[in-house]
């Protein structure tokens, strides 16, 4: 991502302040749990994203700052009421606010954050930002609700695979370039292009993160950490589908009942690589990728665009 943040530098720094200023509470527990927050943040893609779109399709303004801050505020609070959810006591390897203040806090700060993203917007009158945004959230939560109910049968269809981390997982990132564009350019058709680019490079993300758990050489030891969550990601779907019913009931029985016995996890992998699940969610991934590079390639050739192309790339090319 070194080319990205080279041609944000000046733009990143101005993000930081403007996201540290979004945050800040008169409340000292509450500002507390935010310095601990801010000081812990990722790799910051998806304000990259939304600069970076911003860029491509005029000069970053106060509008495109602004919204790459709602969208880390979102993000940040779908994250923490996520470890609730999931009961997480890590996150990115440090400490998640769910271990050191419990589920009542975590809770709170979470909507604390959805709430200073809203009036961030609302505040400033960015109307069309803010409803980009919004949809999103809405997304995700269908999503996710949609997740869990189909995953209880174990017998999802790759459509409803897709449904499900297109909504989940790419309607962010969708929303994201959207929201760039639009703050930059105000032009429909064109935040309506980068939200479609967005939301392929999402996708193409998700599966990359589906095939972590079986591991390659690059990336180790396979982890079978979906499986023992009972998730249903794209190389294991694929390979329900294409095995034979005997398998098949094997399979299942194991990721219902079996799922914390590590050598049945193992087998299950096995069986995965065997059938060329894997193989076909990289072939899947990669095209998502290409479709999104395409939409990327109608615009102007320069370092702006070729940072967007590192961010694409690095989203299929990761090793973590």
């Amino acid at each position: 991502m070194k080319t990205a943040q080279a041609i944000l530098r000046e733009e990143l720094v101005v993000f930081e302040k403007t996201f540290k200023e979004a945050v800040k509470s008169q409340t000292p527990l509450l500002d507390r749990i935010m310095q601990f927050i801010v000081n812990r943040k990722g790799k910051q893609m998806r304000p990259m994203f939304v600069l970076l779109s911003a860029k491509l399709c005029g000069p970053v303004n106060e509008s495109a700052y602004r919204a790459a801050s709602l969208v880390e505020l979102l993000h940040t609070a779908t994250l923490v009421h996520d470890d609730v959810v999931d009961e997480s006591l890590e996150r990115r390897g440090f400490f998640s606010t769910y271990a050191l203040w419990k589920t009542k806090i975590s809770v709170l700060v979470g909507d604390y954050l959805l709430s200073k993203g809203l009036l961030l917007s609302l505040n400033h009158s960015d109307f069309r930002v803010l409803q980009l945004l919004s949809n999103a959230v809405r997304e995700m939560s269908e999503g996710e609700l949609l997740q869990i109910e189909k995953s209880r049968s174990l017998n999802l269809s790759e459509d409803i695979y897709f449904d499900i981390i297109r909504s989940k997982t790419a309607s962010l990132l969708a929303s994201s370039c959207a929201a760039g564009a639009f703050a930059a350019s105000h032009d429909e058709v064109v935040t309506e292009k980068l939200r479609q680019f967005g939301e392929k490079v999402g996708i193409a993300f998700q599966i990359k993160d589906d095939l972590f758990d079986y591991g390659t050489e690059a990336i180790g030891k396979p982890t079978g950490n979906d499986i023992k969550e009972k998730k249903l990601t794209l190389p294991l779907i694929y390979t329900l589908n294409n095995i034979d019913k005997a398998t098949r009931r094997e399979m299942i029985f194991i990721i219902k009942n079996r799922n914390k016995d590590q050598e049945k996890v193992q087998y299950v992998i096995k069986k995965v690589v065997e059938a060329g699940g894997i193989d076909y969610a990289v072939g899947r991934m990669n095209t998502y990728r290409d479709e999104a590079l395409a939409i990327l390639h109608e615009f102007e050739d320069n370092d702006v665009r070729k940072g967007l192309e590192e961010l694409v790339r690095y989203t299929t090319d990761r090793k973590y």
